[in-house]
């Protein structure tokens, strides 16, 4: 069958309402960025940025409208203040392309994995591509200015070791051990989504014009702090290095470069994508007070998350995705 024979299917409609969402949010912010940043080299990525999302964005308003659903309204000029003075310094514009492409990275490898359609797939391969180009280059310029933070290094056993006792686990779980290299992959990658989370909600909390807005955004930046400490004291515990906070790159502007809506959604993005990898984290935990960490983590999210959706929705700002048909109100109808 053709792929112009096959309607795109619920999974693959979801996943484009998804890139489309996150992906004005984020090309709104880099917007700004572009229009802040002093430094040529760290401005010329973000204009390759930019460019690339125009043209993911040109494709993904082609497939919705090809099955007739309407493009949502995303993020826009309209959240945009032009103008508004710097709150960010070039350093911190350049580490959060990074994560952001690292959270594109993995958004594009799902809704690869769940689409069938040639077109759709095509799509996402190229997608995945170039955020894997931008996460080489921002990398190497992070390398560059000597910013860019790496994991605590290891060094070598003279031989391949098995677990010899019950203690490495503690029964089910264990403490008391040095950290495995594959706890550390997560430990590391969650702190640095958690950093970004936390100096984000410092920024917007100083910019937001809702109280209720800026209540929330204090708030979650207190969350967030709370989950680097847990993980600081089990890296430091074992004398390991931990990343370094961004708070002194932001500035002391109080006048907002986003509308509220952004703010608030940018960071309720961040805590239910941060659920993803406390979920792969306590999957590869073999210590119980790593384990205890990340359901902990997981558990005030989920509060955080609940919040953050009752302010979405009070505000109207929350639009809906997709919904399946509801065949009962259907059948009522008649």
């Amino acid at each position: 069958m053709s792929k112009e024979d096959l309607k795109l299917t619920s999974s693959e409609i979801g996943t484009l309402w998804g890139e489309y969402m996150n992906g004005t949010m984020i090309d709104t912010v880099n917007r700004y960025m572009y229009s802040i940043i002093e430094d040529d080299a760290i401005k010329q990525i973000f204009d390759v940025a930019i460019k690339t999302f125009a043209k993911q964005k040109e494709q993904l308003i082609k497939f919705l409208k090809s099955e007739g659903f309407p493009i949502p309204i995303g993020f826009s000029e309209a959240d945009l203040v032009k103008g508004a003075p710097r709150l960010f310094t070039d350093i911190f514009c350049l580490n959060y392309l990074h994560i952001m492409t690292l959270h594109g990275l993995l958004g594009h490898s799902t809704s690869l994995a769940v689409s069938v359609r040639k077109d759709l797939r095509d799509f996402y391969d190229k997608c995945d591509n170039d955020a894997k180009k931008m996460y080489h280059q921002t990398i190497d310029l992070l390398l560059e200015k000597g910013s860019f933070q790496r994991d605590p290094l290891f060094y070598p056993e003279p031989a391949p070791e098995f677990i010899e006792s019950t203690d490495f686990t503690d029964g089910i779980f264990g403490k008391g051990r040095r950290l495995a290299a594959t706890e550390i992959i997560s430990i590391s990658f969650n702190m640095k989504k958690s950093i970004m989370s936390k100096t984000l909600s410092i920024a917007f909390s100083q910019a937001a014009q809702t109280k209720e807005v800026r209540k929330f955004l204090q708030e979650s930046q207190e969350t967030a702090d709370g989950q680097i400490q847990k993980l600081s004291k089990i890296m430091r515990g074992d004398n390991l290095p931990v990343p370094k906070s961004w708070e002194t790159e932001i500035t002391t502007s109080t006048e907002p470069p986003f509308s509220d809506k952004l703010m608030l959604y940018h960071i309720g993005f961040l805590f239910q994508a941060a659920q993803a990898y406390h979920g792969t984290g306590l999957a590869s935990a073999m210590r119980t007070d790593l384990v205890a960490v990340y359901e902990s983590t997981i558990l005030k999210n989920l509060m955080v998350t609940k919040e953050w959706f009752k302010l979405m929705v009070k505000y109207r700002w929350l639009e809906q995705p997709p919904l399946a048909p509801n065949r009962k109100e259907m059948a009522e109808d008649k």
